[in-house]
């Protein structure tokens, strides 16, 4: 043993003396590793979720087949939302408990949950698994996992339950659900709503026109919404608040972020919808709070909170589908490009235009790295989304504007459509599954784990030379 300890450290001496050589080695080992066992762990649990779903008992008429499976199963996983079946009639209350656990595990994130259930067996999580759970949750305290994870559970568990009993009190007391489904309908629509899944077992009940849209059960599920859009790091840090304790640079510029999108979308969903639109013939307090919750609903929840959605205006298809494309917060419930990505662009631009060689926000300056990260998952984004559209419009024979919020809806794990989910073929519920699973892992993760930057420093710096752009 003391020999092998000494060929490491031996060996380790010799590393560090190369000039390729430099001290972050190890952790963009460790980085890549982790984001490996990240992309890995969520394939591994489509393929069972899949499974899961094609055991007898699950389909209310018939077994899934194995394209339903799939599909719902990469939908709950990467809470997206979108889906080929009606949870409500074409699942049995065995397979609407299968599509709650995935839409939660998905939701919290599964190194989360596998974490947890380390702990409660008594096995002790080792560094490479803090490594992974940390760079899972978007927090950069391994060593402090533990009790983030604690603290986390908590306040998840009273989030998710304070929502259930105010959903379960307000239908009885309301009429809108007063049989005995109402208790497991209101846990399975606060869980999907704080996970920004956007699954509803109301659609396809002929009773009901979607999720309900009195005002109290918008505003529950739009609070629901708006908390798991925050994040983790955001979350742990309002959990743990103090007062005279401040928040870091990312709260303060998440919070203030979110709060502009939920604003801007409110008025352009009033605007558009309001007086033109699906919005007309609604009553006036109707008019001011399904405009909002969709706005909260549109980056990634995918709950359809207004009338006939799928007959908005082209104005309020525009404004949802960059509403989904920004996203949510990093390490949150939700996908999209973040919010994070999306104020680290604005920031740069907006030092650009100055003339600022810094980017500097609240006197802290952003990293030149952490712009090309961003700039790098706006582009790769993109790039996908045009992509993913292209395809589908080469194989369906659909139109340009609903393909393109379909892939959006998908990219951005949200879950709302303009109805051709159905319509897909084969290949096409392929391609949306694989945007699904992308957004909700990220376009960062990905890259970490498949091309990340070579370990070293550059040995030879060739001469500057410019490209013509603008």
């Amino acid at each position: 043993m003391k020999k092998s300890q000494s060929l490491r450290q031996k060996l380790l001496a010799f590393l560090r003396s190369s000039p390729n050589f430099s001290d972050d080695t190890v952790r963009k080992r460790r980085q890549l590793s982790a984001a490996s066992r990240i992309v890995f762990g969520l394939l591994i649990l489509v393929v069972v979720g899949t499974l899961l779903l094609m055991l007898p008992g699950v389909g209310a008429v018939r077994p899934l087949t194995l394209s339903e499976a799939f599909f719902t199963a990469t939908s709950a996983l990467t809470v997206t939302g979108l889906s080929v079946i009606t949870a409500g009639t074409d699942l049995t209350f065995f397979g609407q408990v299968i599509l709650l656990l995935l839409i939660q595990v998905g939701g919290v994130g599964y190194m989360f949950v596998a974490a947890l259930a380390m702990r409660l067996i008594g096995r002790r999580l080792y560094v490479l698994d803090r490594i992974a759970l940390s760079s899972s949750l978007g927090l950069d305290t391994p060593e402090a996992i533990l009790r983030v994870l604690r603290n986390t559970f908590y306040g998840i568990l009273v989030i998710e339950g304070s929502g259930a009993l105010l959903l379960y009190i307000h239908w009885v007391l309301s009429g809108v659900m007063t049989d005995f489904r109402t208790p497991f309908y209101a846990l399975f629509h606060a869980v999907s709503a704080f996970c920004n899944a956007g699954f509803d077992l109301f659609g396809g009940l002929p009773e009901y026109n979607g999720i309900p849209k009195d005002n109290i059960s918008l505003l529950i599920l739009a609070s629901l919404i708006y908390l798991g859009g925050l994040g983790i790091p955001v979350l742990s840090e309002l959990v743990n608040w103090r007062p005279g304790k401040r928040f870091s640079l990312n709260t303060n510029v998440t919070l203030v972020v979110v709060t502009i999108l939920v604003i801007v979308g409110w008025v352009g969903f009033l605007i558009d919808e309001v007086f033109h639109g699906v919005l007309v013939d609604v009553p006036l307090s109707s008019k001011i709070v399904q405009p909002l919750f969709q706005s909260i609903s549109a980056r990634t929840a995918g709950f359809a909170g207004m009338e006939n959605y799928t007959h908005i205006r082209p104005a309020t298809q525009l404004l949802t589908m960059v509403l989904m494309f920004i996203g949510c917060a990093p390490a949150s419930m939700g996908g999209g490009i973040t919010t994070g990505t999306f104020s680290v662009l604005g920031l740069a631009l907006n030092s650009y235009a100055r003339g600022q060689n810094d980017v500097v926000v609240a006197k802290k300056t952003i990293s030149a790295n952490t712009v090309r990260r961003a700039s790098a998952v706006l582009t790769i984004s993109v790039g996908l989304v045009m992509l993913a559209t292209f395809l589908i419009l080469v194989t369906h024979e659909l139109d340009l504007a609903t393909v393109l919020f379909e892939v959006i809806s998908a990219f951005a794990t949200c879950g709302l459509s303009l109805g051709i989910t159905g319509e897909l073929n084969q290949f096409g519920r392929v391609v949306i599954a694989i945007m699904m699973f992308w957004g909700r892992l990220g376009a960062l993760t990905i890259v970490m784990a498949a091309a990340q930057q070579q370990f070293g420093h550059q040995l030879v710096q060739y001469p500057e030379d410019q490209i013509l752009i603008g």
